[in-house]
């Protein structure tokens, strides 16, 4: 009897241990480790979140705070630019450790990869040319009107649930397509984030925000779902920069005022 529960023991712990390989996988830290280096998906088309500045550099929010992550780690940064649409494959697909930019965890995306704690918030407001004479947002819930929106994103999902009735255009290539189709007319009026969409306004005097918040929403990095090794890392980082003043920092330059565009527009 002995000798069978000591077989039967042994048993149970190698197929416990035949689960470890599962448990251990190469995490993208791993290569981060490795080869040295910090690879990460951004939209350049996004001022301030994530841009080509004036100077022909990289630069935005996002940027400031990958760069910070590799820098404490002593890797390299490595940035990788994709449309909208084209980051969660980018990441799923392993060309990248990490997605850098203003996102949204909804459910559905929480469905392919794994999000950070939230790295800043956006306020969703609506936007059109003056002499369309809107007053608020909710005056864009009407069959006749025409509302743009960029591709897949947050914006497009606010405005397919809180304007219906609306007409949704979506555009590939960020906020600036969005509010160049304002401008010319191709849409009556468009969804962006008060932060990015404040410098648009500065330099379009045509343009303005309509009263009112949409959504108020939680932005966040994102790993692959076998990354929680470097997720857990970015969680531990966000914390740190929260503690030391340096997020704040960063987020009360770049995303509640129009300071930067002074040093990069």
């Amino acid at each position: 009897m002995h000798l069978l529960k000591s077989l039967l023991a042994n048993v149970l712990v190698a197929s416990a241990l035949a689960t470890v390989p599962m448990l251990a996988q190469a995490d993208a830290m791993d290569d981060i480790n490795k080869n040295g280096t910090l690879t990460i998906a951004v939209q350049t088309q996004g001022p301030p979140v994530s841009f080509i500045d004036k100077n022909g550099e990289r630069a935005g929010l996002a940027i400031d705070i990958a760069r910070m992550f590799a820098d404490d780690m002593g890797v390299k940064l490595v940035i990788q630019d994709y449309d909208w649409k084209g980051l969660i494959p980018a990441l799923t697909s392993g060309k990248a450790d990490l997605i850098a930019a203003d996102m949204t965890p909804t459910a559905k995306r929480n469905m392919q990869v794994l999000f950070t704690n939230p790295v800043f918030y956006l306020e969703t407001v609506a936007f059109a040319n003056k002499d369309k004479h809107f007053k608020s947002w909710e005056a864009l819930n009407n069959p006749a009107i025409t509302v743009g929106a960029t591709q897949a994103s947050s914006y497009a999902d606010a405005a397919k649930k809180i304007l219906p009735k609306a007409q949704l255009k979506e555009f590939g290539g960020g906020n600036a397509q969005t509010v160049q189709a304002v401008v010319s007319g191709r849409a009556d009026a468009g969804i962006s984030d008060r932060a990015q969409i404040a410098t648009f306004v500065n330099s379009s005097p045509e343009l303005e925000v309509l009263d009112g918040t949409m959504t108020k929403e939680p932005l966040s990095f994102a790993t692959r779902p076998d990354s929680v090794h470097l997720l857990l890392a970015l969680n531990n980082y966000i914390r740190l920069i929260e503690i030391d003043g340096r997020l704040k920092e960063r987020t009360d330059y770049w995303w509640n005022s129009t300071a930067w565009e002074a040093d990069h527009k």
